[in-house]
C-alpha cells in the first residue's frame, strides 16, 4: 500500500482538471484543486500538500511565477509542472525557476501518478543510517560498509541499494526503482536496473543480505540464507 498523499493541483482547464482529479483520487491521492495562479500562490503559503502539480498557462500569474514565489519563500515543496508546450526553453526555464519535474500534455495517467509518488518519496525525511545484516549505509557521509569494510558503489548502485533497503522485506518492481532514482528527463531502462542489481549482488556476497528475484514482480532485499 502507498502512503496517503495530498496534492495541490493548479489547472484552469475544467475538463482536464476534473479528469486528473478523478484519476488521482482513484489512486488514493487526495486533490485540492485551484484554477488561478494568484489563488494558488496564496494557498501555497500555508498548504500541507505533499506535491504541487502546476499548469504553466494560468490566469492571474503563470505557473513559472507561482513556482518562483514558492521558492522565494524558502519552500522545498516538490513541484511538477504541466504544460502543452514542449519547447526545450520552457523546460529549462521551469527547472531553473525551481520546479522538480516536468510533464508535457497529453500524458498517461499512470506516468503522472508515478512521478507524483516519486517526488513525494524524494522529499520525505530520511533516516541517517540504513542497514540489514552486516550491511550499513550512512546517508550523511555516503559510505557503505559490510561490517568494518567499506564497499565502493557507483552513484546508481548506491541509489538502487538505498531504495531496496528502504523497502526491505517487500517486493519492488524494476519500474518502481526507476521512478524512485531517475532524475527528471534522464533515461533509465529496465535492463540497466538488472545490471546494477547484478553488480550489487557481487559486492554484497558476505553482507548477510541477498537481493532475491521474484519472477514476474521484481526484487526483494532479505536476510541471506545461512549455510
Amino acid at each position: 500500500m502507498h502512503a496517503p498523499l495530498a496534492i495541490l493541483l493548479v489547472e484552469d482547464d475544467a475538463v482536464l482538471a476534473d479528469g486528473i482529479s478523478r484519476m488521482l483520487e482513484a489512486q488514493a491521492i487526495h486533490v485540492d484543486l485551484v484554477a488561478d495562479g494568484l489563488l494558488a500562490d496564496q494557498l501555497l503559503q500555508h498548504s500541507a500538500a505533499s506535491v504541487a502539480v502546476i499548469d504553466i498557462g494560468l490566469p492571474g500569474i503563470d505557473g513559472f511565477e507561482v513556482v518562483r514565489r514558492l521558492r522565494q519563500r524558502g519552500s522545498a515543496m516538490p513541484v511538477l509542472l504541466l504544460t502543452a508546450r514542449d519547447a526545450v526553453e520552457d523546460r529549462v526555464r521551469g527547472l531553473e525557476t525551481g520546479a522538480d519535474d516536468y510533464l508535457v500534455k497529453p500524458f498517461a495517467g499512470a506516468e503522472l501518478v508515478a512521478r507524483i509518488r516519486a517526488l513525494a518519496r524524494r522529499s520525505s525525511p530520511r533516516p541517517a543510517l540504513l542497514g540489514a545484516g552486516r550491511l550499513s549505509l550512512d546517508l550523511d557521509t555516503r559510505r557503505a560498509r559490510v561490517g568494518e569494510r567499506v564497499i565502493e558503489l557507483s552513484v546508481r548502485e548506491w541509489a538502487v541499494l538505498e531504495f531496496l533497503l528502504q523497502h526491505g522485506g517487500r517486493v519492488v518492481s524494476k519500474q518502481q526503482i526507476i521512478d524512485a532514482i531517475a532524475p527528471w528527463a534522464e533515461e533509465l531502462t529496465l535492463n540497466a536496473v538488472e545490471v546494477y542489481v547484478s553488480r550489487l549482488r557481487l559486492k554484497l556476497q558476505d553482507a548477510g543480505v541477498a537481493i532475491r528475484t521474484i519472477r514476474g514482480f521484481g526484487y526483494m532485499l532479505e536476510a541471506a540464507a545461512t549455510p
